[in-house]
C-alpha cells in the first residue's frame, strides 16, 4: 500500500498539536474538541487497519512478513574508511505491535474524554497530549532501534509535565520520580544499543545499522565484534552478550514495572490526573513488555532461553508483591496501582513460559489489562471528581446512591480479577496454563501466580464490600453525589463492552497473534 498509514498515526496528533498552540487563548474550549478528534482519527485508522491485517503474515524478522511498512533513507552520514552511518525512517506492523497499536489508539481516545474537564492552562496541556500521543504510536510502528529509541526517549518530556504541572499535592515528587527511573532504563537501553550498531552490518550495502530486523539474524553480526557469538571476552566476568540482554531487560522492567524497580509507579499514578494515569497504565507499561518481545528476545535467543526463568520469576514476584500491597491500601487509586503491578507479571511469567500458551497470552493481557486498568482508574477519577477524596474509609453503600456508577465498579472489578466472560480471565488463563506447560519453569511458579489471582479477588472484592454495599454514609456530608453523565457513561460502557467482546471471543486477539509467536519460538529453536 503506497499510502503512508502509518505516518498518518503519527504526524496527525503533531497536526492538532500545532494547531491548539496557533489558536488564541480565547478558543480553547476548541482544544478538548480538538485533541478528541485527533484521537478519534486514531482510533477509526487503527481500528481499520487491524481488521485488514493478514492473519497469515508473521512479521519478526523478515519485512515482507510486515503489514504497511514505510521506510525511507533518513540519515546518511559518511566515515570515510569507517563506513557509513545510515539511519532510516523504518516503520511496519506485524503480529506482535498490531494489537498494541489498537490498544494505544483505544486508550489515547478515553484518555481525551478523561480530558474534559482539564481548565488549568488548557493550550499546554492538550499540546502535551498529543505529542505524547505521537510518541506513543511512534514506539509501537517504529523497527529502526534509532527511531524506536527517539520515540521512547521523548514520551518522558510530555509526561513528566503532565504529571509535574497538572498532577496533585506530591506531583513534583513524582514527576521527578518518574523520570530518573525511566531515564535510567533509557539509558541502559541506550548502551546496549550503541553496542550492537557497533556490531551489526546490514547485508545489502555492508553498512552498521539500526534495523531490528537485521539484529534478530545472527549472520549480520560482524565477527569477532563486541557482540558477535563468537566473541567470549568477558565484561565483569560476563559475557558482552549476555551485558546486553540485560541492560535492555532491565530497561524494559523498569518500564513495565516489574519489582524491584516500580517505586515510581504508585506515586506516579496517585499524583497524576485521571486521563495521565489512564494512558500511563493503559499504554505506557506496555511499551516495556512489547520492547522484551520484539527487541530483547529476538536479537539475544540463546541468552533469552538460558534466562527465561528469572524473567519469569520477576513475574512472579511482581504478581505476589504488587496482590499484596494492593491489599493493604487505604487509598482507592493507590490500589489499582499496585493492582496493575501485579496483573503486568503476569506478562512476564507468560514471556518466560517459552511456548505458544503463555507468549500469546502475554499479549493478550497486555490488550486486557489496559482496557481494565483505563477503566479502573476512570471509575477513580469520577468519584474524586465528585468528592476529592480517594480514601476507601470515606464512603460506604454508594451503590445504593450512584447505581450505575455503582454497576460499571463492579463489573470493572470482577473483570479485573479474572471473572469468565471478560478479557482479564482469558489473559491470565493463558500466562498460567503456559507456566504449567513450560519446559523451563518449575511448577510453583504458577501455583504462586494462581495465588495472585486469590489475592486479587481479595483486594477488589474487599472494595467494593466496604464502599458499595450496605447502608449510604460518607465522610463528608456536604458531598454532592450524582451519577455517571453521558460522557463518563460513553466510557465505562465502551471499555466494559471491548473486555467482554474480547473475554467470549478471544480468537479476535489470538488470531492475529499466533502466527507471531510461533515464529519468535522457533527464532528462539524452542
Amino acid at each position: 500500500m503506497d499510502f503512508p498509514v502509518l505516518s498518518l498515526l503519527i504526524f496527525t496528533p503533531l497536526f492538532f498539536a500545532l494547531l491548539v498552540l496557533i489558536l488564541p487563548k480565547q478558543y480553547q474550549n476548541y482544544y478538548k474538541w480538538i485533541n478528541f478528534t485527533s484521537s478519534s482519527i486514531l482510533l477509526i485508522i487503527s481500528f481499520w487497519v487491524y481488521t485488514k491485517y493478514p492473519s497469515h503474515l508473521t512479521g519478526i524478522q523478515d519485512v515482507k512478513n510486515f503489514f504497511l511498512v514505510e521506510k525511507v533513507s533518513w540519515i546518511s552520514l559518511s566515515l570515510g574508511s569507517l563506513g557509513k552511518i545510515q539511519i532510516d525512517y523504518f516503520l511496519g506492523i506485524d503480529s506482535l505491535n498490531l494489537s498494541i497499536i489498537l490498544l494505544a489508539s483505544l486508550v489515547l481516545w478515553i484518555g481525551s474524554l478523561a480530558s474534559w474537564n482539564i481548565t488549568n492552562k488548557q493550550k499546554g496541556y492538550f499540546a502535551l497530549y498529543l505529542v505524547l500521543s505521537a510518541s506513543v504510536i511512534g514506539s509501537f510502528c517504529a523497527l529502526d532501534f534509532f527511531l524506536f529509541y527517539l520515540f521512547f526517549e521523548f514520551m518522558l518530556l510530555p509526561m513528566y509535565f503532565l504529571i509535574g504541572i497538572w498532577g496533585g499535592e506530591r506531583r513534583e515528587y513524582a514527576s521527578i520520580k518518574f523520570f530518573l527511573y525511566t531515564l535510567t532504563g533509557s539509558i541502559l537501553i541506550l548502551i546496549a544499543m550503541i553496542a550492537l550498531y557497533m556490531s551489526v552490518k546490514n547485508p545489502e550495502n555492508g553498512y552498521y545499522t539500526f534495523n531490528l530486523l537485521d539484529m534478530t539474524q545472527s549472520k549480520n553480526f560482524v565477527s569477532n565484534s563486541l557482540l558477535s557469538l563468537e566473541n567470549q571476552n568477558l565484561i565483569a566476568g560476563f559475557s558482552p552478550r549476555f551485558c546486553a540482554f540485560w541492560l535492555l531487560v532491565i530497561g524494559f522492567l523498569i518500564k513495565i514495572p516489574a519489582v524491584p524497580f516500580h517505586t515510581w509507579l504508585p506515586d506516579a499514578h496517585v499524583e497524576a490526573p485521571t486521563a495521565i494515569s489512564v494512558v500511563l497504565a493503559g499504554i505506557l507499561l506496555k511499551i516495556g513488555g512489547y520492547g522484551i518481545l520484539r527487541i530483547a528476545f529476538p536479537v539475544f535467543p540463546e541468552i533469552a532461553v538460558q534466562y527465561s526463568y528469572w524473567i519469569a520469576f520477576l513475574g512472579v514476584f511482581s504478581i505476589i508483591y504488587g496482590a499484596l500491597n494492593a491489599l493493604a491500601q487505604q487509598d482507592l487509586k493507590k490500589m489499582v496501582a499496585y493492582s496493575s503491578i501485579s496483573h503486568m507479571g503476569f506478562v512476564l511469567l507468560g514471556i518466560g513460559s517459552l511456548n505458544a500458551e503463555g507468549m500469546n497470552g502475554a499479549i493478550f493481557q497486555m490488550f486486557s489489562h489496559g482496557v481494565l486498568s483505563a477503566m479502573l482508574f476512570v471509575i477513580v477519577g469520577i468519584l474524586y471528581d465528585r468528592t476529592h477524596s480517594r480514601k476507601i474509609e470515606d464512603f460506604k453503600g454508594l451503590l445504593g446512591a450512584v447505581p450505575v456508577y455503582g454497576s460499571f465498579v463492579s463489573i470493572a472489578f470482577f473483570a479485573s480479577l479474572g471473572l469468565p466472560l471478560f478479557s482479564g480471565f482469558i489473559g491470565e488463563l493463558f500466562s498460567v496454563m503456559g507456566g504449567f506447560q513450560s519446559g523451563v519453569l518449575p511448577t510453583w511458579m504458577p501455583i504462586l501466580a494462581t495465588l495472585g489471582i486469590v489475592l486479587g479477588a481479595g483486594y477488589f472484592l474487599w472494595t467494593l464490600q466496604k464502599m458499595f454495599l450496605g447502608k449510604l454514609w460518607l465522610k463528608n456530608s456536604e458531598w454532592q453525589l450524582h451519577d455517571i453523565n453521558k460522557r463518563e457513561l460513553l466510557m465505562l460502557s465502551s471499555m466494559t463492552g471491548i473486555s467482554l467482546i474480547i473475554g467470549v471471543l478471544p480468537q479476535q486477539i489470538f488470531q492475529n497473534t499466533q502466527q507471531g509467536v510461533i515464529t519468535l519460538l522457533q527464532l528462539l529453536k524452542i
